[in-house]
């Protein structure tokens, strides 16, 4: 089915960012919201990314008002009788984005897609609620949505094939990279991302590092932003909230560190609070160095060894154990992290950087860290599996790629 015309629901940073893109690619959207107010904002905030472009000399003037023609804003459903998919970007409530799909069952027509932009919610559950759940799928932007060119496919379980193709060829004709991820907590790139987050975390807490220094050293192994600085601007609250859900799937090798919830009940909650592990505003709050000094003494856990490997290794054993089960192929979830999370393009993403370190070094360095610092490091069983088989990586020409 061809997409003639789309629909977003939710007019804040995320919706706002995701209409813009489908207007850029020529397509008329209606963007809902439940108040003028809220729309008019969105409909601002589109307008100052074309302007932005306007501004670089990227397009003109007349160009803008072109795409913002192809904007509608509204704060009922009565444009919506003719869409071909909407894509919902509300906030993360699974009883509220049911409901919400039970309404666009009524006023849609029986052929439209319903996506949701969920980070963290089983699209199966959203789909339940519905009478249609081969028409529901996920589609998972990143944030911004102008900027960032991954976004994750998630059917549910019951999507059918041809809504999985459907927006596949959408996400493509947006200019965008789609990646099929198998419906799992955290779907791919936030499943991978938050171990290696959570590592930083307990490497700080614990004194390994002050924060600024594990930034650098990550920052020179080649990723964009160091771990502190991304968790700060991602938010410590979303943090906290996709951190819960996660250990809830997959239980002790996920456990969140202690810091997380002691910086939310701080108020720090990142960049948008004024202070999260860094400082970025004047308002007096309980200091990081407080947080970690009353966190050493509760756990008892203090000058555990900082390296780089500590907070990469759980995102590679993640990588391995989600090929494993067959959420993405290797190749989607190296494309994924790099085009999700800004992974060093010239290690070509987790599984091709252990391809050229060795499977073998990584599996030895897996079970170090598991003696040295807990048994949330225990490696995949596939790294076994692949070494005792000479599936080495890059020095033996085979590994989770082939090398000639």
């Amino acid at each position: 089915m061809y997409i003639y015309k789309a629909a977003v629901i939710g007019a804040g940073a995320m919706g706002s960012g995701i209409a813009q893109v489908i207007t850029y690619s020529g397509l008329p959207v209606v963007l809902k919201d439940v108040d003028q107010k809220s729309v008019d904002r969105g409909i601002e905030a589109i307008r100052k990314i074309y302007q932005s472009r306007v501004d670089k000399g990227k397009m003109t003037a007349s160009e803008l008002e072109q795409k913002m023609m192809l904007v509608t804003g509204a704060t009922d459903y009565s444009g919506f009788s003719d869409v071909d998919i909407v894509i919902e970007a509300i906030f993360e409530d699974l009883e509220v984005k049911r409901k919400l799909f039970q309404e666009l069952e009524t006023v849609c027509p029986e052929s439209t897609i319903f996506a949701s932009n969920t980070s963290s919610l089983p699209i199966s559950a959203i789909a339940a609620g519905t009478k249609r759940p081969e028409k529901v799928i996920g589609m998972h932007f990143f944030n911004p949505a102008p900027v960032m060119k991954l976004v994750e496919v998630i059917p549910g379980l019951g999507t059918s094939q041809e809504t999985m193709d459907d927006v596949v060829a959408f996400t493509e004709s947006l200019r965008k990279i789609p990646i099929r991820v198998q419906e799992c907590a955290g779907f791919l790139v936030n499943r991978l991302l938050m171990p290696y987050l959570n590592e930083a975390a307990l490497a700080l807490q614990e004194g390994s590092a002050p924060a600024k220094q594990i930034d650098e050293a990550i920052v020179a192994f080649g990723m964009p932003m160091g771990p502190f600085t991304l968790s700060d601007m991602i938010g410590i609250d979303v943090a906290v909230k996709v951190a819960d859900i996660l250990y809830d799937a997959y239980g002790p090798r996920v456990t969140p560190a202690e810091i997380w919830t002691a910086l939310y009940e701080a108020k720090r909650y990142g960049t948008k609070s004024g202070s999260g592990f860094y400082e970025y505003g004047e308002e007096k709050k309980e200091s990081l160095d407080a947080i970690i000094a009353k966190l050493q003494k509760q756990t008892g856990k203090k000058g555990t060894r900082f390296s780089v490997n500590r907070l990469m290794m759980p995102m590679i054993n993640e990588a391995v154990i989600s090929l494993q089960e067959g959420v993405a192929t290797a190749g989607d979830i190296d494309i994924a992290m790099m085009a999700g999370t800004g992974f060093p393009q010239d290690k070509g993403g987790p599984l091709h950087y252990a391809d050229q370190i060795g499977v073998d070094v990584v599996l030895s360095e897996l079970q170090a860290l598991t003696k040295e610092l807990g048994p949330r490091f225990w490696p995949a069983p596939m790294l076994k599996r692949m070494v005792m088989g000479g599936y080495l990586g890059v020095k033996t020409g085979k590994g989770f790629f082939t090398y000639t």
